[in-house]
């Protein structure tokens, strides 16, 4: 597929199609509650480092997205257990202060439905990484969703990420395009999103019942959620890991 790769800062006039991934992601995962502190700001704020991949075929749309943050974190530090949130949190603090960015991270890879399986997500995780170093980054971090641990979601991520090929490489597909990408993994974020709701709202997430108290197993989520019918709630507490990329 012939494709061109452009940021938001160079066609801002692109940013409708943006929006344009509806069944993309479950829809329970929309409601992290520290999503807003980045989507909400992302085109105004961090033009430059949102991508949007392009087929001359389908003017109409975009075909993939990706999205990434500056912030500061020492190389001392270990990347946080709080995975998504806590870069996201920490980056928008750093903005609000003016503190220089040292690292990018990666938030999200996103590609059209129709058009998985071709080999876009390794295409844009270089596309990132590429755009990171054109702005001086020597480090890209990613919190991984790893792609198929939705189909096992009572094994705990740091049994899953040991799961290995013949060849040595993560049988997690996700994770073996970042490695064979050159990535390194670092660990497990153990509470990389957490998404609490009512069960009314998690209902409407999900159309489950949300009628017993314990685990519910919920298609595409990476563990069970905890529902706690007494209190009329239900959280959901996502396990990512921890990949770090040399530029």
């Amino acid at each position: 597929m012939t494709l061109e790769i452009v940021t938001l800062a160079d066609r801002p006039d692109l940013a409708p199609l943006l929006d344009g991934f509806d069944r993309a992601w479950p829809e329970f995962m929309a409601w992290d509650p520290m999503a807003t502190l980045y989507y909400g700001v992302a085109n105004e704020l961090y033009p430059e480092f949102v991508l949007l991949a392009l087929d001359p075929d389908q003017p109409e749309r975009a075909v993939a997205r990706a999205y990434s943050v500056p912030l500061s974190w020492s190389d001392a530090d270990p990347l946080p257990v709080g995975g998504w949130d806590r870069v996201v949190q920490r980056a928008t603090l750093n903005r609000l202060v003016g503190a220089p960015t040292n690292i990018v991270s990666a938030l999200e890879i996103c590609i059209q439905p129709d058009q998985r399986g071709g080999g876009l997500s390794a295409r844009m995780l270089t596309a990132m990484g590429d755009n990171a170093r054109r702005f001086g980054y020597d480090t890209l971090i990613a919190p991984v969703r790893p792609s198929g641990k939705h189909t096992q979601p009572d094994l705990p991520m740091g049994e899953y990420v040991t799961q290995t090929r013949e060849d040595g490489l993560p049988v997690d597909p996700w994770l073996r395009v970042h490695v064979r990408a050159g990535g390194r993994i670092e660990g497990i974020a153990t509470r990389s999103m957490v998404v609490p709701g009512t069960l009314a709202e998690w209902r409407s997430w999900t159309g489950l019942p949300f009628d017993t108290t314990g685990p519910v197993h919920v298609p595409q989520a990476l563990v069970p959620v905890y529902c706690d019918v007494a209190q009329d709630h239900a959280v959901y507490v996502e396990p990512n890991v921890w990949v770090r990329h040399r530029l």
